[in-house]
């Protein structure tokens, strides 16, 4: 097998050029009762408020921008739960692309509704009976789609470490920093940025407690493979790590973390109370693991990552 052309910095410059005055750049928000409960100075990066609603926006637009003429023509396939799939169906309406989106029968209706909004051509499947990605694969084999994975694409992690880019440039020099995983791409995408812009600061991967397969991954240095794993976080219940992804979060991240469901309800109150912030539970996942180690974030400058906020409105209101 031939050895992984891995993404680097320069890759994460290139993407921020090509998506410039399409991504907003995010607000990076800051809260006196997050600085009390943690002892520490917290920068919060709004993904929530990228253009619809997630990271995932950064690095689809990236990666469509670089489509040839034919790859245009013919139209690009995805599979995701919600954010990817808004974020590849918006990039395509902008760059005059077809798309068509494999999502799960249970996505979010919000995510759902979202995509077809933005004109993707949404196929449904079983996640608990059905490879998403075989079906992805065979769309694109019977159609001539070209396939861009929700985060194995150099492309698509360049696009997602324009955050982070964006946070250091904005804050300065962090000593940690927290990001949601589900499938790597934007820890890994992050971990570029951080690595040349703020070298010594500790990152953080953060998942579900129910889905650790990138913190078992992380310990055991080879990818494991777990079953769908249960939880509201739904941006963040992929089964494994991607090629691309684990072997940048191996030699880059700290330590992988976990944070349960109920910790990440108590973070959406927090966010939704005391920032007017409205977050979904994978992009509550860096704040909740971060408020469990007030020890070892005293007097420090950490930063989280809030990776989305596109959020079921009626599960929302049940959670809390």
């Amino acid at each position: 097998m031939e050895p992984l052309s891995l993404p680097v910095y320069a890759d994460v410059v290139a993407a921020a050029l090509r998506i410039e005055g399409q991504a907003h750049k995010t607000p990076v928000m800051t809260s006196r009762t997050v600085n009390e409960l943690l002892g520490a100075e917290v920068f919060f990066k709004c993904e929530n408020l990228q253009r619809m609603g997630a990271f995932k926006f950064r690095g689809a637009f990236n990666a469509l921008s670089r489509f040839d003429e034919t790859q245009r023509r013919h139209g690009v396939v995805a599979f995701s739960s919600g954010n990817h799939a808004q974020a590849i169906a918006l990039s395509a309406r902008l760059l005059g692309i077809p798309a068509t989106i494999v999502m799960p029968h249970d996505a979010p209706a919000a995510k759902v509704e979202a995509t077809k909004g933005y004109g993707g051509h949404v196929v449904v499947y079983d996640r608990y009976t059905e490879d998403r990605e075989q079906i992805g694969r065979d769309l694109a084999a019977r159609h001539g789609y070209t396939l861009i994975p929700p985060y194995d694409h150099p492309d698509v992690i360049a696009g997602q470490g324009t955050a982070a880019k964006e946070l250091l440039e904005t804050v300065g020099d962090l000593d940690a920093l927290f990001v949601p995983l589900g499938g790597g791409g934007l820890l890994s995408g992050s971990s570029l940025a951080v690595r040349a812009l703020s070298p010594h600061c500790k990152l953080y991967g953060v998942e579900p407690e129910t889905g650790n397969d990138g913190q078992q991954s992380f310990r055991a240095g080879r990818i494991v493979h777990i079953e769908a794993p249960k939880t509201i976080a739904d941006g963040a219940q992929t089964q494994h790590l991607g090629q691309y992804t684990f072997a940048l979060i191996r030699q880059h991240v700290d330590d992988v973390l976990t944070a349960s469901d109920a910790q990440l309800v108590e973070c959406m109150r927090l966010f939704a109370t005391r920032m007017k912030l409205l977050v979904e539970p994978t992009g509550c996942l860096g704040l909740a693991a971060a408020l469990p180690m007030k020890a070892a974030l005293q007097g420090k400058r950490v930063g989280v990552l809030i990776s989305g906020g596109n959020v079921d409105m009626a599960k929302l209101c049940e959670w809390l």
